[in-house]
């Protein structure tokens, strides 16, 4: 029961300005309140027995599930964690990490979750970086960061999620089951507000070091609903979560959406095409999102035919260009399969921005298609100009509820993202007569490999530590798995000699696998402007048929 209202807090409701409508979300925050943290609730309260989360032989209802992120959100206030502190998570597709992306967003915390691909320098990075205070690591991934763990004087507690790898815990780290376990599965009595932030993602820029995007529940929940609308998720659905849930992809765009539906949500260790196939069958699921390169690894693996995938009946794709011909095989191979949805986005952008709807996917294939429910988009010429005229390029640019509040530490760059009220993707496109968007090149020097995207500039500066080389150029090929491929174009110095193998193995050294390049050129010049920029387009367009012939 509330206290009697004072005399000073009558006078509240006598004018709307400011200071009265933030007493009166302080007085009322759990009538009112629209934020992350209580999407299980209010699932459980519709769906308390049905399935959750499903991951190999564990399964959670609705019901289970808000419980033990209660729980997770008690055990984190327990440690001290005050609003906004950071809780990050190093984990592949499990119940933990679910929990930890749940359990934070109930204590008032942000989540940030890691990338498991990434090295242990790098995770470091994100770690000191994000100031987190927090970190969940699970057992598998402990190598990782075993040497690193030493360098992050910030986190106050290591949690050890067990899931079977079969190595003890450090003595240092709490395991998650007992160290949330018999905390309470009530609702912790924390304030929360759809403006605070929730979530942090590290996303690799042109440069080599990434930029920490702060999101809060206003951007993704819009950013939901634009999901849940525009993909056409319902109740019914089974969502397999194949590609890691460390991605905001699979994780904003499918996981979460899902659980404010009520779908059932399985788990996936990892994207391998038997795993996948093998899942479809057994859990009946609906709805699949994958990369081009997943589909085109599912459709032609040895294995496809063995398993009946007839529950399909709604497949997603993002990151990439899918290919006319791939396009049309899947729905050959998948009959029942007839929506189909090209997603387009970025991190900042929670990440959906546009959609290629099934209705169009033939008749403007390789678009990017039009704007997402809650998102208007333009092109830009470099004047932030808006471009209304069909074919000509300009930078993409959108604007809505899904933005990002931020580049954490870094104002000079949130706001040179975010001039002129747009938030500026880096990408250039252009119109079509009907104002679908087609992703023509990209500003920043980006490569989209396998679904991640790798800093040119970062792999050229790792090539430049051999005394041999005299110039590198980064590029991204066309590959028949990978879509790109990461591709080092290297002038040695004169009376110098290199071969391929060797500076593949030196970008092994230093680099996270899915950054290695997948071939290496030798030329005697780079071709330049008169100005001595590298003409990148050129060498793409020279070596574009590069792996058509290997």
């Amino acid at each position: 029961m509330f206290e009697p209202l004072t005399e000073e807090e009558k006078r509240h409701y006598q004018a709307v300005n400011e200071e009265n409508l933030a007493f009166l979300r302080r007085r009322y925050n759990l009538a009112h309140r629209w934020v992350i943290a209580d999407l299980p609730r209010r699932s459980a309260a519709r769906y308390p027995d049905k399935p959750a989360l499903v991951m190999g032989g564990l399964s959670l209802t609705y019901g289970q599930l808000e419980n033990e992120a209660n729980r997770v959100a008690h055990a984190l206030l327990r440690l001290g964690l005050r609003k906004y502190d950071r809780v990050a998570v190093l984990a592949h597709n499990t119940v933990h990490h679910v929990l930890t992306w749940l359990g934070t967003a109930k204590a008032g915390g942000i989540y940030l979750a890691v990338n498991y691909l990434l090295r242990g320098p790098d995770i470091a990075y994100c770690i000191n970086h994000s100031e987190s205070t927090v970190f969940v690591i699970e057992d598998s991934l402990y190598p990782l960061v075993k040497d690193v763990l030493g360098s992050m004087p910030g986190v106050r507690k290591f949690i050890w999620s067990n899931q079977g790898a079969g190595e003890p815990a450090p003595e240092s780290m709490a395991d998650f089951d007992a160290w949330c376990g018999g905390e309470s599965g009530e609702l912790p009595d924390v304030h929360l507000s759809i403006e605070d932030p929730v979530q942090m993602t590290y996303t690799s820029g042109t440069e080599s070091l990434p930029k920490g995007v702060v999101l809060t529940n206003q951007a993704l929940l819009s950013q939901y609903m634009s999901c849940i609308v525009d993909g056409q998720y319902t109740p019914e659905d089974v969502n397999l979560n194949a590609l890691p849930i460390f991605h905001c992809a699979q994780r904003d765009v499918f996981l979460t959406p899902c659980l404010w539906v009520g779908a059932t949500n399985v788990l996936l260790p990892q994207a391998s095409p038997p795993a996948i196939l093998a899942a479809v069958e057994k859990h009946r699921a609906t709805m699949l999102f994958a990369p081009p390169t997943v589909w085109i690894g599912l459709i032609h693996h040895p294995d496809f035919g063995r398993y009946d995938l007839s529950s399909i009946v709604k497949g997603y794709y993002g990151a990439s260009i899918m290919p006319v011909e791939v396009l049309k095989e899947l729905q050959k191979k998948l009959p029942n399969c007839r929506n189909l949805y090209n997603y387009y986005g970025q991190t900042e952008l929670s990440p959906y921005h546009t959609m290629l709807k099934p209705e169009w996917q033939l008749a403007k294939a390789g678009s990017a298609g039009q704007a997402g429910l809650n998102m208007e988009t333009r092109i830009e010429d470099e004047n932030h100009a808006p471009i209304t005229q069909s074919g000509r390029p300009g930078e993409i640019c959108g604007r809505g509820p899904h933005t990002m509040l931020l580049y954490f530490k870094d104002p000079e760059k949130t706001e040179e993202a975010l001039a002129h009220g747009w938030f500026h993707s880096g990408d250039i496109g252009v119109l079509d007569e009907d104002s679908f968007i087609t992703v023509a090149d990209r500003k920043k020097d980006m490569v989209k490999t396998g679904g991640e995207n790798v800093a040119s500039r970062e792999v050229e500066e790792v090539i430049y530590t051999d005394p041999r080389v005299l110039e590198v150029a980064v590029i991204g090929l066309p590959h028949p798995h990978w879509v790109e491929a990461v591709t080092a174009v290297v002038v040695p110095k004169e009376g110098q000699t290199l071969t391929e193998e060797e500076i593949i193995d030196l970008c092994r050294r230093h680099l996270a696998p899915f950054k290695i390049p997948k071939a290496v050129v030798f030329l005697d010049a780079l071709p330049k402007t008169p100005s001595g920029k590298i003409l990148k387009r050129d060498l793409r367009e020279r070596n574009k048929n590069l792996f058509r012939e290997r």
